[in-house]
C-alpha cells in the first residue's frame, strides 16, 4: 500500500483524493502545513506528496521549494485552482512531477500514480525520435513504434524546426507539420481545423465566424469531404476540447455520452482529437487516425503531438497577428495614397519611408519619374524643417510654402513628429503634409476682384443717380433762364428759386465729394488736439442743412468735463454729421435728436469718450442693424447709402469704435448709435 501525503489548509482536497482512489492500494494522510508533516517527510514515510497551492504568485513556489528541501526524492503532484504558464513552468523547474487543475479527476490521478510506480525500463519515453527511411526499412513493423520512441528528442526538434521556414504561410507550415508526423509516427490520416482569423476591423460577423472551425490542412482525407465539413467550439469535438483543453479519444466515456461527437469522429475516420493551444486558449483542433499498420497512438506519442501542437498554435497566432498588421498597414497606405494632400514620412536616417501619389506629383523630379522618392527630391526649405523636427521632436505648425520653380503655386505645410519611447524621447520619423492652395487662392482673388467690381458698379449707379437728382433742378432753371434772357426781364421769384436749387445741388455734390474722399483715406493727414463738444454742435448744424425741419430738436447732455480728442477735426465733424443726419431722417416730420457724452476711465485718468446719438424714429430693424455699415445699403430712395459706412471708416481711422445699440426692453423702440473715441488724459484748458 502506497502512502499519499496531502498538504492543504482545508481537508476538502484530501477527501476528494481519498474518494477517487482505491483504499486497498493507497492510504491518504492529510496535514495542514509543512511543519505538521515534517516527521513524515524526514523519515520518508510518504511515497507521494500532493500539494495544494496557487500558481499565480511566488508564494506557491516558496512552498514547493521548502517541500523539496525536506523530501528531495519524493514525487510531488501540485493541484492548483488557477495557474499561469510562467509559474507552471517554474514549478516544473523546481521539481514538481505533475501540475494539475482542480477539481480532482480520479481517473487521471490513478493513471499518473500508476506511472510513478513503473520501473524506468517499463516507463514510456516522453519524446520519440524520428527514423530515417533506411533505418525504418530494417525494423520489423511490430517494432517500428517502439524504435520511434526510443531515440533522442534532438532529432525531432531539428526536424520540427524545419517547418519554421513557412513561418508566414500557415497552410504551408501545417502541411509540413503533418508530413513530419507521418514520417515520425506513420500516421494514417490527420486533419487540422482552425477558425477564420479575425478581420482587421474586428466586426461582429468576424467574431461569429471565429467560433466555426474549417479544415486548414489534411493528409489521407478527401478534400471534397473537408470542403463541406466544419467543427465548432460550441459543440461536438471542438466544443469538448474548448471546454476541457485536453486530448479526447473516440472510445472514451465522454465521446460515448455525446452523439454529435461520435458522428464527427465517424465521418472523419479519426481515433483521437488533440487541442491546439497558444498557452492561453484553444485556437484549433487536430484529429488523427492510428498508424498505417492499424495500431493506435500511444500516450507518450500523443503527449509529444500535444506539445508540438502547442508550439504550432503560437506560430499560427503570430501568423494571424502578422496578417492583421499587414492588412492594417495596407489599408493605411491606401488611405495615404488616395489623399488629395501630399504625405511624406521621413525616418531618422532621412530615408523616405512613404510618399503618396500627390507627394510625387508635387516634389518629384521630372527626370526621375517612376523611381523611388529620395530625401534629396524635397525642396531644401522643407528638408531643413524636417531635419529640425527630427532633431528637436517639436512639430512645426502650418506655414505657407511657395516654390521658386513654380511661381504662383502656394502650399499649406504641416510637419508632425512620430514619438517613440525607445528612442529616448526623440521622434523615430516625421510626417510632412502639404496641401495645394494654388487654386483656392486664385478663386479667393477672383472673388475679391468680383466683389470689388460689384461695389464699383453699385457706386457708379448710385453716384450717377444722386448726381442726376442734384443736376435736374439746375438743368430746368438753366433752360428757363435761356428762355427769359432774350425778353430782357427776369422774374425775382425765378431768381430766388434758382439760388435755392443751385445751393441745394451744390450741397449734395459737396457731400458726395466728401464721402468719396473720406472713404478713400486710410490715414490721418492732420492730427490736432481739439475739444469735442464744439465739434458736436457744428456737426448738428451741418446735418440740418441737408435735412431742414422747422420742428427739429436737439438734446445735448455733456456729462463730462471738456475732453481733448486728437485727430482730424473736419473728418470727425463729417462723421458725426452723417450720424445725426441719419437720426434726423428717421422721423422727418418732427425729428428729435438726443446726444449724450460720457467719459470712461481706465484707471489712469480719462481713457475714452462715448457719444450716443439717439433718434425718435422706429429704430433699426434686425436686417438694418446687421447691414447698416455695409456700403450702398439704404432703406430710402435718395442718397448713396454711404453715410454710416464713411462715419465708421473715419471713427476706426481715429482708433475708435462705432456700433448700433439695441434699446433695453423697458425703453421705447428707438435708434441708438454709439461712438467710442480715445481722448487725451489731461483736461483741455482753453486760451
Amino acid at each position: 500500500m502506497k502512502t499519499l501525503l496531502v498538504l492543504a489548509q482545508h481537508p476538502d482536497l484530501a477527501e476528494a483524493v481519498r474518494a477517487g482512489l482505491n483504499p486497498e492500494q493507497y492510504r491518504v494522510i492529510h496535514r495542514a502545513s509543512l511543519e505538521e508533516a515534517e516527521p513524515l517527510l524526514v523519515h520518508g514515510l510518504a511515497d507521494v506528496c500532493v500539494l495544494d497551492v496557487e500558481l499565480s504568485n511566488v508564494q506557491g513556489l516558496w512552498a514547493l521549494e521548502k517541500l523539496r528541501r525536506r523530501a528531495p526524492k519524493c514525487p510531488v503532484i501540485i493541484y492548483a485552482g488557477a495557474k499561469e504558464w510562467e509559474w507552471e513552468e517554474e514549478a516544473y523547474l523546481q521539481g514538481a512531477t505533475h501540475v494539475l487543475n482542480k477539481p480532482v479527476r480520479a481517473r487521471m490521478l490513478s493513471a499518473l500514480l500508476e506511472r510513478l510506480w513503473l520501473t524506468p525500463a517499463a516507463r514510456p519515453a516522453p519524446f520519440p525520435s524520428p527514423l530515417s527511411p533506411s533505418e525504418a526499412g530494417k525494423l520489423p513493423e511490430a517494432g517500428l513504434a517502439a524504435a520511434a520512441g526510443a531515440g533522442q528528442p534532438l532529432g525531432i526538434l531539428r526536424n520540427f524546426s524545419s517547418i519554421l521556414t513557412h513561418s508566414l504561410d500557415a497552410e504551408g507550415m501545417l502541411k509540413q507539420f503533418l508530413l513530419l508526423l507521418r514520417e515520425i509516427l506513420s500516421i494514417n490520416r490527420a486533419a487540422i481545423f482552425l477558425p477564420a482569423p479575425l478581420a482587421p476591423s474586428g466586426a461582429a460577423s468576424g467574431l461569429e465566424d471565429h467560433r466555426q472551425l474549417r479544415a486548414a490542412c489534411s493528409v489521407g482525407l478527401s478534400s471534397g469531404l473537408l470542403h463541406h465539413f466544419e467543427l465548432s467550439f460550441e459543440a461536438g469535438i471542438g466544443g469538448h476540447l474548448f471546454r476541457q483543453g485536453r486530448i479526447l479519444r473516440r472510445f472514451s466515456d465522454e465521446t460515448r455520452n455525446d452523439l454529435e461527437t461520435q458522428k464527427e469522429f465517424e465521418l472523419l475516420g479519426a481515433q483521437v482529437a488533440v487541442p491546439i493551444l497558444d498557452r492561453e486558449s484553444v485556437v484549433g483542433v487536430a484529429v488523427f487516425d492510428g498508424r498505417v499498420t492499424g495500431e493506435p497512438l500511444m500516450n507518450s506519442e500523443l503527449q509529444l503531438i500535444f506539445h508540438l501542437l502547442e508550439q504550432l498554435g503560437l506560430a499560427i497566432k503570430n501568423i494571424w497577428l502578422h496578417d492583421q498588421l499587414a492588412s492594417n498597414h495596407e489599408m493605411m497606405a491606401g488611405i495615404l495614397r488616395e489623399l488629395n494632400s501630399a504625405c511624406v514620412v521621413v525616418g531618422r536616417d532621412l530615408a523616405i519611408l512613404h510618399a503618396n501619389k500627390m507627394a510625387r506629383r508635387y516634389f518629384g523630379r521630372a527626370e526621375r519619374r517612376g523611381a523611388e522618392m529620395e530625401f534629396s527630391d524635397l525642396p531644401a526649405v522643407l528638408g531643413a524643417k524636417i531635419y529640425q523636427v527630427l532633431k528637436t521632436g517639436s512639430a512645426i505648425s502650418q506655414f505657407r510654402y511657395m516654390p521658386e520653380s513654380s511661381p504662383g503655386s502656394v502650399y499649406n505645410v504641416n510637419i508632425v513628429p512620430f514619438q517613440r519611447q525607445q528612442t529616448g524621447g526623440l521622434p523615430a520619423s516625421a510626417l510632412l503634409m502639404a496641401e495645394d492652395l494654388t487654386q483656392s487662392e486664385q478663386l479667393h482673388r477672383l472673388e475679391l476682384e468680383a466683389a470689388g467690381l460689384r461695389q464699383l458698379k453699385a457706386m457708379a449707379e448710385r453716384l450717377t443717380h444722386e448726381l442726376g437728382n442734384a443736376m435736374v433742378p439746375l438743368s430746368v432753371h438753366q433752360q428757363m433762364f435761356e428762355e427769359t434772357l432774350p425778353k430782357g426781364t427776369i422774374d425775382l421769384e425765378f431768381l430766388k428759386t434758382l439760388a435755392h436749387d443751385w445751393g441745394d445741388g451744390l450741397k449734395r455734390a459737396n457731400r458726395l465729394i466728401q464721402q468719396i474722399r473720406f472713404l478713400a483715406r486710410d490715414t490721418l493727414p492732420d492730427q490736432d488736439a481739439f475739444p469735442l463738444a464744439p465739434v458736436v454742435q457744428e456737426a448738428y448744424v451741418e446735418a440740418c442743412k441737408h435735412q431742414p425741419a422747422k420742428s427739429a430738436e436737439l438734446s445735448f447732455e455733456n456729462g463730462c468735463q471738456p475732453a481733448i480728442v486728437t485727430g482730424d477735426r473736419e473728418a470727425l465733424k463729417h462723421a458725426l454729421s452723417e450720424v445725426m443726419l441719419n437720426a434726423l431722417q428717421a422721423n422727418p416730420e418732427a425729428p428729435k435728436v438726443g446726444i449724450r457724452l460720457r467719459a470712461e476711465s481706465n484707471g489712469s485718468g480719462v481713457g475714452a469718450l462715448e457719444i450716443e446719438v439717439q433718434d425718435n424714429g422706429a429704430g433699426f430693424s434686425s436686417e438694418a442693424a446687421q447691414k447698416a455699415f455695409n456700403p450702398f445699403f439704404t432703406t430710402r430712395t435718395v442718397g448713396l447709402g454711404l453715410g454710416l459706412t464713411v462715419s465708421r471708416k473715419i471713427i476706426e481711422t481715429h482708433r475708435g469704435k462705432m456700433e448700433i445699440v439695441s434699446p433695453a426692453a423697458s425703453q421705447p423702440r428707438v435708434g441708438i448709435v454709439r461712438i467710442s473715441l480715445p481722448v487725451e488724459p489731461a483736461p483741455y484748458t482753453p486760451g
